[in-house]
């Protein structure tokens, strides 16, 4: 089984910070050519420019991946820097707080607007572009198009109503376009992560210290995760290693969602 993505051209959106970054990272130290893609273009050039003055496989592209163009400019930007694309991270996403009660609150769009449609429709003009490359090519993997989204879609938080509904439906859609791209050799999953060490968290726990005890009570294996577990776990659904999986989404959670989230027994 083979796990090596080296030689492969990624694109990684949300890339500027968190979760996005570290796959990025990790995907450029495993030998893959690299298109960093967010809207903060001050990070990503913090992060890309002095590394590519050593690194020719590590690039940015900056723009606001909610509009249809920027998506097509994107994928014209890795093509023009490495002539073919072989995974999508789709790995930009907001988390969004909302009242339910509220009917004023805009979130749910928000929500839906950032974490679902931008990865829908730049999976889908990849994905033309995956099928054009592999034309008259006889079996092998055409692409790879991995999903980050949240067990958040299968729990519930009264105050994340929007973000939990978009992350059910991200993975809904890795299921259809898993069912639509398989015919083309295009294999797409999902990866769910419960609790992990990200620039958010830390400065929440920083804020909050007593939270940390609360997410490790709930966590069967009593911590939190590391971003690079993430991204070795990203590294496993990109690679040949995951070949005959489609449509899945995986679990890296340390058993949270095995527990049973209601504190009171039911009478």
């Amino acid at each position: 089984m083979s796990l090596s993505i080296e030689g492969k051209t990624a694109i990684v959106t949300g890339a500027a910070n968190g979760l996005g970054l570290a796959i990025a990272r990790h995907f450029a130290m495993k030998g893959a050519n690299v298109m960093f893609a967010d809207m903060d273009e001050s990070r990503l050039a913090k992060e890309c420019t002095a590394a590519r003055e050593e690194d020719s496989k590590m690039r940015y592209f900056a723009g606001d991946l909610r509009e249809r163009l920027t998506l097509a400019n994107l994928l014209s930007a890795t093509i023009d820097a490495f002539d073919r694309v072989d995974i999508l991270v789709n790995g930009s996403r907001q988390l969004v707080w909302s009242d339910p009660l509220d009917v004023q609150d805009d979130s749910m769009d928000a929500a839906l607007g950032q974490n679902l449609m931008p990865a829908l429709r730049l999976s889908q003009i990849v994905a033309k572009r995956m099928i054009k490359q592999a034309e008259g090519q006889d079996g092998g993997q055409a692409g790879a198009i991995i999903n980050i989204t949240s067990i958040a879609s299968r729990r519930t938080h009264r105050d994340l109503l929007g973000y939990s509904v978009s992350c059910a439906a991200l993975d809904q859609m890795t299921r259809s376009l898993a069912v639509a791209l398989a015919p083309h050799r295009i294999r797409v999953n999902g990866l769910a992560f419960g609790s992990v060490m990200s620039a958010s968290l830390k400065e929440l726990l920083k804020a909050t210290p007593d939270y940390r005890k609360e997410i490790e009570a709930h966590t069967p294996m009593g911590r939190i995760a590391a971003p690079t577990e993430i991204a070795e776990a990203v590294q496993f659904l990109a690679s040949d290693g995951s070949g005959f999986m489609t449509g899945q989404i995986m679990t890296l959670d340390g058993g949270r969602t095995l527990l049973d989230p209601v504190a009171a027994p039911v009478h």
